[in-house]
């Protein structure tokens, strides 16, 4: 990988020397690794056994003792005991190589760092392993409270889950009361019960009380099983009905994938994943024979979510609720999945009908019927077809002309690859022209011309060294949105100096905008300096936590904060409604975003790049630089 222009070439703070790698394979018995997870025979000079990463009768997977590498026959993926344990276990490349060093007596050495930074790094894990304790300490307990609450049990029955299955799962409940962790834990001012998101410290009143409280409990784990975080289900009709672990340093809902522990085998064995919005879908999903089922975690699919899940199988098969912010979810998985998507990984999209989610589906029509949705599933191709057609008179040139647009960025998420090109040939069938003159006519537009976006003598310069930095270059469906707005109804608004401060009003006065961001999105909005930054990082936590708030009471919370003077200075003057043209706000805080978002994308570039460099073989990091790049090319 080459690193992008600008990107520095400094060496990352850690380094594994090749010689350190060699030594510490030399000394591993790969026989023993894959024999913990797999049973093998001796077969000749080898072992053999069931691919565990395929569903297969007969043995095709071979371990050679001599040459210390595995393959399989049946599905060709092989490698070194590290290998195995990132592709089995979902660790990472540091993990992978620490675990196997600590079974066999050696310390990683770790060049160019200093003892400051050794002692933070030490420091961190020990902060992660004491996380880690309290909350499957938490996990336990919930777990051992759920026995004792017979209106929790009886709505788990009416949900038609059985014990078997809360089980499997570690369903537990949280308690009502305001501070039942005070029972559980000795010290509950203990920072740890705040860092893992168990407890709110609301500091100017010195107040602690429980984040879950008589909710059925739903803990998170990560691919080794380790519980992470939790998600919370009201009983009634209480809002939010789910409430999420907000952000710590061992849960990234972003990056998370609820079920994917209990579902690596069902996946392995099914040749696919079954992704869905709910985490009572994949519990019922599980009982009722598709335990292959994964949930985001109350957040838009993210390619950080593909490529996890991409680990364990090439095949994903999207399963959304039939409604409109179904089909919004929907179109933003195919964004996440197109960069991953090759000659041999597929994907496809299952709608269901409005009134239902998969789990009311499946119970009102039994798994066989789920059973043929899940095999009729839309092709992404098709899904993709769908999107770029959308408000397309295909009968007409117009039509086709928009439809030409609205396809080639989506096409161009793709990897090269042949899939790429026949997904091309396609597209050409519906525009009705020859797919190399498509693709000639894309690679035209898409390059710069000279002189374009510079202004005719006389005129009004547009130059991006005349704007602020962050203000959007004005295209022509920019200004067509503004006229369109102006003469319908112009939106009054107070006096504002930068565009952030502009999308602390957007996104206040209309909160669900934060719905329609992804998670590259929200992390360009969180990483910003201050002090917008810090604000919008609490916006998130109200969203996560209260679900879309008015005004007026996201007003009362602010009132709490230290961010209060100064946002509630950029409000004053008349604001947004929720009745105003909420596309249009859309596509203001979208302009508003974009210079920050690629500004954002390259930090994160830049730091891809040197993680490679130290890494040639994490293929994770590769892929996300990948997508990263296609993401930028977009903007």
């Amino acid at each position: 990988m080459v690193a992008p222009c600008g990107a520095s070439q400094t060496i990352a703070l850690v380094s594994i020397p090749a010689s350190f790698i060699q030594d510490l394979l030399q000394r591993v018995d790969i026989v023993d690794v894959v024999g913990r997870y797999v049973t093998l025979k001796k077969s000749g000079a080898n072992f053999m056994g069931l691919c565990p990463f395929h569903g297969e009768k007969s043995p095709s997977f071979s371990v050679s003792p001599v040459k210390q590498f595995f393959h399989c026959f049946g599905c060709s993926k092989g490698g070194d005991a590290i290998a195995f344990l990132r592709e089995h276990t979902g660790m990472e490349f540091m993990e992978a190589v620490q675990s196997l060093a600590q079974e066999v007596g050696l310390q990683v050495p770790q060049e160019e760092v200093s003892p400051q930074q050794r002692a933070q790094r030490q420091a961190h894990k020990e902060q992660q392993d004491s996380l880690g304790q309290v909350l499957e300490r938490t996990a336990q307990v919930y777990c051992e409270q759920l026995k004792h609450a017979p209106h929790a049990i009886d709505y788990l029955k009416r949900r038609g889950l059985s014990g078997s299955i809360s089980q499997r799962y570690g369903l537990g409940y949280a308690p009502a009361g305001w501070n039942y962790l005070a029972s559980v834990f000795p010290d509950y001012t203990s920072a740890l019960l705040t860092e893992s998101g168990l407890v709110i410290h609301h500091a100017e009143e010195d107040r602690r009380y429980d984040r879950f409280r008589d909710r059925i409990m739903f803990p998170i784990r990560d691919v080794k099983g380790q519980c992470i975080g939790f998600g919370g289900r009201v009983l009634g009709d209480e809002k939010p009905k789910y409430l999420n672990s907000p952000e710590t340093p061992l849960f990234h809902k972003g990056r998370e994938l609820y079920g994917l522990f209990e579902a690596r085998s069902a996946m392995r064995d099914s040749g696919y994943a079954l992704v869905c919005e709910g985490y009572m879908d994949v519990v019922a999903l599980a009982q009722l024979g598709f335990a292959n089922a994964v949930a985001t975690l109350g957040t838009a699919c993210t390619s950080e979510h593909m490529h996890k899940l991409l680990r364990f199988t090439d095949a994903v098969v999207f399963s959304f609720d039939g409604d409109v912010a179904g089909q919004r979810a929907a179109r933003k998985a195919l964004e996440a999945v197109l960069p991953l998507l090759n000659d041999t990984r597929s994907a496809k999209f299952l709608f269901l009908p409005p009134e239902h989610d998969p789990d009311s589906f499946i119970r009102a029509h039994g798994s066989d019927a789920f059973a043929r949705l899940v095999h009729a599933a839309q092709p992404f191709n098709q899904f993709l077809l769908t999107c770029a057609s959308e408000g397309c008179d295909l009968g007409s040139a117009p039509g086709r002309a928009k439809l030409s647009s609205q396809a080639e960025p989506l096409w161009r998420l793709l990897p090269p690859s042949t899939l790429k090109r026949l997904v091309l040939d396609e597209l050409a069938q519906h525009i009705a022209l020859p797919a190399a003159e498509l693709q000639a006519l894309w690679e035209r537009a898409s390059t710069p011309h000279p002189g374009v976006g510079r202004s005719s003598a006389g005129a009004a310069s547009t130059d991006a060294s005349a704007r602020p930095a962050w203000a959007p270059a004005f295209t022509p469906r920019g200004q067509r949105f503004a006229q369109e707005r102006t003469s319908r109804r112009a939106l009054p608004r107070a006096e504002i100096t930068t565009g952030p401060d502009q999308a602390v009003r957007l996104l206040l006065s209309h909160m669900a905008l934060l719905e329609r961001l992804d998670n590259d999105d929200l992390d360009a909005l969180v990483h910003m300096p201050a002090p917008h930054g810090p604000f919008f990082r609490w916006l998130e936590s109200q969203f996560q936590e209260h679900g879309a708030l008015a005004w007026p009471a996201l007003k009362a919370n602010l009132m709490q904060t230290l961010h209060a003077d100064w946002v509630l200075a950029l409000m004053q003057g008349p604001l947004a409604h929720p009745e105003d043209d909420v596309q249009a706000q859309y596509d203001e805080l979208r302009s508003i975003l974009k210079p920050w978002l690629s500004r954002r994308i390259h930090e994160l570039l830049t730091t891809l790049a040197q993680t490679y460099a130290q890494d040639p073989s994490n293929q994770e990091v590769r892929q996300r630089y990948q997508a990263l790049q296609a993401r930028s090319r977009l903007l």
